[in-house]
């Protein structure tokens, strides 16, 4: 067993020219196989997480345009019904229309992280803590 690690194997640091070589070679045939590989399979993975990607982004349009669209229709219900029982016959519907489509709008904002929600204290929260949330 000790003449095995002494005739110049590929454990051997010391072997001699012809080990050298094919183990240069084996290692370039890998090498070249692995790259072949990983090219496949990059191939193979965008397809996968671009139809992913597509899902997530249109979840996401559904989700904002609905919040977007339920601001508006609630603001005008409002509008309505109080234009019915007040007999304000349009402002009442101009009035919270406008309140809706603003309401629809931060709605949005919120879901995109573009404005801070708040909480029951008032102050926004934003994920990650300032100097002054301590």
């Amino acid at each position: 067993m000790d003449e095995k690690h002494k005739s110049g194997g590929p454990e051997s640091p010391g072997g001699g020219d012809g080990v050298e070589t094919g183990r240069s070679e084996s290692l370039e045939a890998r090498r070249q196989r692995l790259d072949a590989e990983l090219l496949a399979h990059r191939k193979v993975a965008p397809e996968r997480s671009s139809n992913q990607e597509a899902a997530k982004g249109f979840a996401l349009a559904v989700k904002l345009s609905s919040e977007f669209i339920a601001g508006v229709i609630v603001g005008a219900l409002l509008g309505y019904l109080i234009d019915q029982f007040a007999g304000t016959a349009p402002w009442g519907m101009i009035v919270f229309l406008l309140l809706g489509f603003c309401a629809g709008v931060l709605n949005v904002m919120r879901s995109t992280g573009a404005v801070a929600q708040s909480d029951a204290t008032g102050r926004g929260q934003t994920g990650g803590h300032g100097d002054n949330d301590r």
